[in-house]
């Protein structure tokens, strides 16, 4: 079962790296009520604002490359710029939070990303806009990679399941959400309106920080800037080739791409070898659960991601839907990952996650797999509950799985495991947008079925891996 060993174990003495543990820091089984909710709901914010602007402003890149005179290929980088500043700098800020303090890289991060959305409003050119998203970006990765880690210390360890899930939810929500809040507001104003409304949230989220977020306890390491470069390259290139493998990158390109970045890789793994508390966090991947919980974490957002971007096409031009029943039709996969992710979250805590994410993971499959044999007219009722039977599966495996994450390593090594958490996501989400532009390149005719059967695919099989994390242990301490 997905159980800790007790800390007084030898397996827990061997692989702990110290920490200098600060007086006046928070006691051990997290915050008090009401404060406890106060720096949750800060949690909250901070997150939907930094998952919610990566998908936000894909609706209105054609409005923007118009009004700033650019190319359409060229705005392509008002998204990219955002998903590259994040992707680089995920592990370095998750490890600098171990050091300085989860709360003060949450902050940070929180108050650049509020400047920054003020530049992406007021700006006027292209070159503008993307320096603007670059520094949103990281703003937001300091916001996403310590989160995790913060709610460790805010739950007890108890309701730690219950936590996670609400945060859970919160990702997956802001993450599907994204196009329809974009809808919304250009529905009433223009495009710099979509950066704009950031900026009063940021600032309640600011506000909160200051008196809700606990004081953490600080790691004794330094800082490994020549891991940080190194990490940032490794995944900075991994991620920009997989984001243009569909946009006309040749494979002889992109196999170079992936050569250099592969021997950046080589190189960060055999430097964190040697790291007492490694930035890229391979001491964490020798614990089985933990490994074996962050492939399953990857193949499941990939199956996602390659289901997100892929239902729009297959309900507007396979079945024949208007945009706005296509935004209708797709409710029911966000309303059932609402409704069974903070159910997941109480299941885990009694409950193992492998055997909570098979089952759920084995579901979105199936539903994946239902929609794809629809037949030609399906009514709305028979495409809605196969779009819940994926949110449902999705939500039950998904906060399990982020509370076997955390709870695999130890409470100094939460920073690693947030920011691995994260990364997780982001290279699924990535590979699997890239895989539905691939198969829509290579099969124009009846493109929008396949990517749902490769989603099917990749759900089945992170249903495997999860299943064998049922007889599996973790060897460090919660």
């Amino acid at each position: 079962m997905d159980r800790a060993v007790p800390p007084t174990s030898p397996a827990a003495s061997s692989h702990a790296p110290a920490a200098i543990t600060a007086p006046g820091l928070l006691d051990e089984d997290g915050l008090p009520v009401p404060r406890r909710y106060w720096a949750m709901l800060t949690v909250f914010l901070g997150i939907l604002l930094a998952v919610l602007d990566g998908t936000i402003s894909n609706v209105a890149l054609p409005t923007i490359a118009s009004d700033l005179r650019a190319s359409p290929a060229a705005s392509i980088w008002v998204v990219n710029a955002y998903q590259l500043a994040i992707t680089v700098s995920l592990l370095p800020l998750a490890s600098l939070g171990e050091i300085v303090g989860y709360q003060r890289i949450y902050r940070g991060g929180l108050l650049l990303f509020v400047v920054a959305s003020l530049f992406c409003a007021l700006s006027h050119t292209l070159a503008v806009l993307t320096l603007a998203r670059v520094l949103q970006g990281l703003g937001a990765a300091g916001i996403m990679s310590v989160n995790g880690a913060l709610i460790r210390f805010i739950y007890p360890r108890r309701l730690l399941g219950r936590g996670i899930g609400f945060n859970a939810m919160v990702v997956a929500i802001s993450s599907a959400i994204g196009p329809t809040v974009a809808a919304g507001i250009l529905s009433v104003g223009s495009w710099p309106w979509l950066f704009a409304v950031n900026i009063p949230i940021g600032l309640v989220a600011i506000l909160l920080s200051v008196r809700s977020l606990p004081d953490t306890p600080r790691a004794g390491h330094r800082f490994d800037g020549s891991s940080a470069l190194l990490s940032a390259l490794t995944f900075g290139l991994l991620i920009a080739v997989l984001s243009h493998l569909g946009r006309g990158l040749g494979w002889v390109e992109a196999l170079g791409v992936l050569g250099v970045a592969s021997m950046c890789g080589v190189a960060l793994v055999r430097r964190q070898q040697r790291q007492p508390a490694p930035l890229l966090p391979v001491d964490l991947m020798r614990i089985p659960v933990f490994a074996l919980s962050i492939g399953t974490s990857i193949l499941s957002f990939a199956a996602q991601m390659l289901a997100f971007v892929s239902l729009p096409f297959f309900i507007q031009n396979t079945l024949g839907h208007s945009v706005v029943q296509t935004g209708l039709l797709l409710t029911p996969w966000p309303l059932a990952l609402t409704v069974v992710a903070p159910l997941a979250g109480r299941l885990s805590e009694r409950y193992p996650a492998g055997l909570l994410g098979a089952v759920g993971l084995l579901a979105m499959a199936c539903g994946l797999m239902l929609i794809a044999m629809l037949p030609a007219h399906p009514g709305d009722l028979a495409l809605a509950w196969r779009l819940a039977l994926c949110g449902a599966g999705f939500g039950l495996f998904q906060t399990p799985n982020n509370r076997t994450i955390m709870q695999a390593a130890p409470r100094a090594r939460s920073g690693g495991a947030s920011g691995m958490l994260s990364t997780a996501r982001l290279l699924g989400q990535t590979t699997g947008a890239a895989l539905v532009a691939t198969i829509f390149s290579l099969a124009p005719t009846g493109g929008t079925i396949m990517p749902l059967e490769v989603a099917a695919g990749c759900a089945l099989l992170a249903a495997l891996i999860s299943a064998a994390r049922i007889t599996t242990t973790q060897h460090q301490p919660t």
